[in-house]
């Protein structure tokens, strides 16, 4: 017999229904896409198998096998270590790859690997994309590459509209698939955080994610390279703004330095809290 599943709330700031809706399944019999799409969450995941130190998952949009899922991973990590099934280090199986996890703070984190930065040329891209004005551009890479654009205040950053097409124009002018939009600072109601960002991806399918492990991995490098990693023990909070919808990441990192001064950060892991949720409403992005 199929179990129900429990649902989660991920990377939500404190008190707020933001983040990501997970559904958790800790069976994995039958028709997992008819499960999924009769749960309706945007994501559900599915614990094929569990050790003290290893997870096999699947996870699964309302219409598709998405393949891999941080946020499904955390949801699962969560409701497993909540029951005292796993140590504080796992290995996480999802879609044919392996990503190490751990426990930090109470908050699980996966590891993303190393970013790669190289600064490129502003002109032109505060027109493109309709902004007032820009900062540092930089390309940002961990497996896929990104735009990392600083705007000019968090006033910005959250008026901003996107229009899909610049923005997938831009992606193909650059050679990335990723926008991240940031600035330093945080919204005093979310709670702290050291910068705040949001982020796009028409040419991946999406047009703005809510929370994003990846992309918030690569501005942490971004960051590293520009010397603004705050002056503590390698961690570091972002919320991502996107309208409606705010999340809260954790970053874990190295950073990294050189004769000629700052050059990036390392060994990153992201992640962030995953809460029960039994009165959520089904409307985050997956």
């Amino acid at each position: 017999m199929t179990d129900q599943p429990a649902r989660y709330r991920v990377l939500s700031p404190a008190r707020v229904s933001g983040g990501k809706l997970v559904s958790v399944f800790t069976d994995a019999e039958g028709d997992l896409q008819a499960r999924a799409a009769s749960i309706g969450t945007p994501l559900s995941v599915f614990v094929q198998s569990a050790s003290v130190s290893e997870v096999a998952l699947r996870v699964f949009t309302p219409s598709r096998e998405k393949g891999e899922s941080d946020s499904g991973a955390l949801a699962a990590l969560a409701s497993l270590g909540g029951r005292g099934e796993l140590l504080d280090v796992a290995d996480v199986q999802m879609g044919g790859e392996t990503t190490p996890a751990q426990l930090c703070g109470g908050e699980w984190l996966l590891r993303q690997g190393d970013v790669t930065v190289q600064e490129v040329d502003a002109d032109g891209v505060a027109e493109r994309l309709g902004l007032p004005g820009v900062g540092a551009v930089h390309i940002a890479r961990i497996a896929r590459p990104n735009l990392a654009v600083e705007v000019g205040s968090l006033d910005i950053l959250q008026a901003f509209r996107p229009d899909t097409e610049a923005v997938r124009a831009l992606g193909l002018a650059t050679d990335t698939s990723g926008l991240i939009l940031y600035v330093l600072g945080s919204v005093p109601e979310l709670g702290h955080a050291d910068v705040s960002f949001r982020a796009f991806g028409p040419l991946r399918g999406f047009d703005e994610d809510a929370a994003s492990s990846n992309m918030f991995a690569c501005l942490v490098g971004v960051l590293g390279k520009l010397g603004l990693l705050p002056d503590q023990a390698g961690l570091l909070r972002g919320l991502q703004l996107m309208p409606g919808q705010p999340a809260r990441l954790t970053a874990q990192y190295v950073a990294r330095s050189g004769a000629d001064g700052p050059q990036g950060a390392s060994n990153l892991w992201v992640g962030g809290s995953a809460a029960p949720d039994l009165c959520a409403q089904d409307s985050s992005n997956p």
